[in-house]
Order: C-alpha cells, then structure tokens, then sequence
C-alpha cells in the first residue's frame, strides 16, 4: 500500500484530528433566493449571475454541489468519514446575503445562523459554525456577532468580500471589526467574484471565479486592510483568508518594498503604518490550505509565515477529493507541526 492508498479515518490514527476549517453551507431557502434571482434577475451583481449561472444549472457538478451544500446531516457527515474529517468549521456559502437589500439581509442571516445552530447542537462532536452577517446594515451586523458568539456558540464571523463594491477597511464597517475584535471571533474572509469596479476584464475570459478572480478579489481586500491601517486600529483583531493566503504571502517583500517607498513618496492613498505590511501575517492573520492542497505551495506558506500561522482546510463541498487529504497527511514536516497544521492552530484560533 503507498502513501496515496491507505483508508482515511477519522478519530486521530495518524496522531492527530483533522478539522477543516473552511466548509461551506447553503440554507434551502438561501438556495431558493439564489436560484429566484437567476430567473428574475432582481439584483444588479454581474458576479453572481456567474458564479451561480453555472451553480445554478444542470451539469452534473452543479447538481452534487446542490445536494451537498444544503445539508447539515447525514450526507455531510458520510462525506467526513469518507474523507477522515473529524469536525468542520461550517460557515455561510459566497456570496451569503451579501448582495441582498439591508432589511431583507438582516433576517435572512438571523434565519442561516439559527438552522447552522441547529444542526452544530445535533453533532456538536463533528460541527462547529461561523456567524453569517449582512454587513450592509453595520450595527445590525456586530448585533449578530455578538448573538452568535454569547448565545449560539459560533466560533467566528464569515464575510464573503466584498458587500456591494464595499470593503471592510470602510470605515462604515467599523461596528463589524469591533465586534469581532471584542468577542475575540475570527473573522474569515471568504472570496467573492470581483466587485464591479473589477469585473469586466475576469468576465470576458470566464476567470472571474476561484480560478483566478475569487484570488485577486480576496487577496486586494486583504491588503486594503492592511495598507488602510485597521489592525493598528484593532491590534487583537483575528483575520482568517483561505486558499494559501489569496497569493499575498507570495509577495511579501514586494509588498514591503514598495508600501515603504511609497509611504515615503507621499503617494496619494497611501499612509505609515505601525509595522511593515508583512509583519501582520505574524500578528492578525492566519492562512487555510483550501483548494490549495499541494506540497510546495503549502511549505512554502509554513516557512515563510511559520507553522503556527497555516491551517487545514478542505473547501467542502467545492474540492471534496480524498487523495487531497492524503497529500496534506504526507507533508514533509514534524508529526508536531502536523498537528498544528490540522488540529492545534484551529482549535486555538476559533476557540474550539
């Protein structure tokens, strides 16, 4: 038997549990909405008619990411033991209620957030959950951090990007960094397909979704925060990226050289910062592996970022691949840094 053909189980045979941290879920009803959208074309989001025109439709990928996506239960849970997940980190699938109108988006996160509850008190050993919020209204936003952090058990707050071309360095988002800031919730940024200051170009050539335009979406909104200052405004404040860091570990020391010549140039829209862009990667944010599950790409996260900072993720039910999760299992590291890898680091930044 190879490394690639042994069984996956869960229950930490290898010495270690693997949980993954970046799951993704959709209500029934949120699907509803998606797929009434589609037909009526009521919200203006070229993006979405995308990304869920194809999710939307009858191949036979698209159909088995229906069926997945909106269970929480049986079919869910055969899947992890297919696979030797042990828990999921389940959060709200992109773009969540992001694009919808601010009074409809309040009571359908309110509406996510109570089925997920649901479903982690009825497998609280395999299921843990992330706040869905409609950033559109704010308060109403921090509110539903705070709700799902005190009184459901969550154990972080899912963004997916952008929220009608606006990004969390806003300062009209304050509430929202606040609260997760003081609840000491992570605050995962999931990708969505580019804003429409960004789209045109991606959609000519059909890269506007995770094969290439969910990557410059997430990691521009990432690097906005940081060149924007909000984590010297918020220095406790936790940021979760997936996918290796939405390329941006890859261009630190460019980032850093040209941020500073920049500062220092008095180029308009920028401004000094307390430490050098790359130095919050050691402070406030934190990497998942999801749909990124190859060796070189992965060390090269964990030597430069550390092994405290990059954690497993598989991208359910996106990337649901078994031999992914072998790879992962054969990384050419320490049994201790291993479980960091899959375990330790997301016990402890999601306070599980």
């Amino acid at each position: 038997m190879t490394d690639m053909e042994y069984p996956l189980r869960a229950g930490g045979p290898r010495g270690y549990l693997r949980i993954a941290t970046e799951e993704a879920f959709c209500p029934p009803s949120l699907m509803r909405r998606f797929l009434q959208v589609l037909e009526d074309k009521s919200i203006d989001d070229p993006g979405f008619y995308s990304l869920w025109g194809f999710y939307g439709g009858d191949s036979e990928r698209a159909r088995l990411l229906r069926e997945r996506i909106q269970d929480l239960g049986d079919l869910r849970i055969r899947d992890m033991d297919a696979t030797g997940i042990d828990r999921q980190i389940i959060s709200i699938t992109c773009p969540g209620v992001q694009m919808f109108p601010s009074d409809e988006a309040v009571g359908m996160a309110i509406e996510a957030n109570d089925a997920l509850s649901e479903a982690v008190q009825k497998y609280p050993d395999r299921f843990s959950g992330l706040t869905t919020v409609a950033p559109q209204d704010p308060e109403a936003a921090a509110r539903e951090i705070q709700r799902g952090a005190s009184q459901l058990g969550f154990k972080g707050v899912m963004v997916n990007s952008h929220t009608q071309n606006r990004y969390l360095d806003d300062p009209g988002f304050s509430p929202i960094l606040e609260a997760a800031e003081e609840c000491g919730a992570a605050l995962y940024i999931h990708p969505n397909t580019p804003s429409k200051q960004l789209i045109p170009a991606f959609l000519e050539r059909g890269l506007d979704g995770a094969i290439y335009g969910f990557g410059v979406e997430t990691g521009l909104h990432l690097l906005r925060m940081i060149v924007a200052g909000v984590f010297d405004r918020y220095p406790n404040l936790k940021v979760v990226v997936g996918h290796l860091g939405e390329a941006l570990p890859f261009w630190m020391k460019r980032i850093d050289f040209m941020h500073g010549a920049s500062v220092r140039s008095g180029r308009i829209g920028t401004q000094r910062l307390d430490r050098k862009p790359s130095e919050y990667f050691q402070s406030n944010i934190y990497v998942t592996t999801s749909g990124m599950p190859w060796t070189d790409n992965i060390m090269y996260c964990l030597n430069v970022l550390g092994s405290d900072r990059v954690m497993y993720a598989m991208d359910y039910p996106y990337q649901y691949i078994a031999d992914e999760v072998r790879e992962q299992d054969n990384l050419p590291i320490s049994l201790r840094d291993k479980k960091r890898f899959f375990q330790t680091n997301a016990e402890k930044v999601f306070n599980l």
